[in-house]
């Protein structure tokens, strides 16, 4: 059961990784109502020139695959000298349950670490406490919660030491 980590690089890889991304928020999506209209900037709505710009911007994504299916995804970015962001981790829904979440976990914090980062933060929706509660479990602690007008949910900051 092991995963290989692509770091995304061209066009055709990226087109890919948008479908993996809307795929699997689409069950977030679908859970908490959230429509392009309500919540624009959700993953399960993203277009490739989101990644595009992702991309150019430096932000370093990784494709996952398991044997030779794309499964799942991540981005991480450089936020500052010690904190790197882990945005969009993505499982395919049919691939869930299998600890690939935890191993991309894992993949990301060994990068960060190489990288000479100290923590990771994350944002995810308040009110998905199943999702939370993963989080939680392997390390992660609550920073702050937000309240932004433009969207239809709270918004965790969450953040765990390298």
């Amino acid at each position: 059961m092991s995963l290989v980590f692509k770091q995304v690089k061209d066009d055709a890889e990226l087109e890919q990784c948008v479908d993996v991304i809307r795929k699997s928020f689409r069950t977030i999506a679908e859970e908490f109502n959230l429509t392009a209209a309500n919540a624009p900037t959700n993953p399960a709505f993203i277009k490739f020139d989101n990644l595009l710009k992702m991309k150019e911007k430096g932000i370093t994504m990784f494709a996952v695959f398991h044997e030779d299916t794309q499964v799942g995804f991540v981005a991480v970015e450089k936020a500052n000298e010690d904190t790197y962001y882990m945005e969009k981790l993505a499982v395919l829904p049919e691939f869930r349950h299998r600890g690939y979440g935890r191993m991309i976990m894992d993949h990301v914090f060994a990068f960060v670490k190489k990288n000479g980062g100290k923590r990771v933060g994350i944002g995810i929706i308040d009110e998905n406490t199943v999702l939370k509660q993963w989080y939680q479990d392997y390390g992660f602690r609550e920073s702050e919660v937000k309240r932004f007008a433009h969207l239809p949910f709270t918004v965790c900051l969450m953040s765990k030491e390298v």
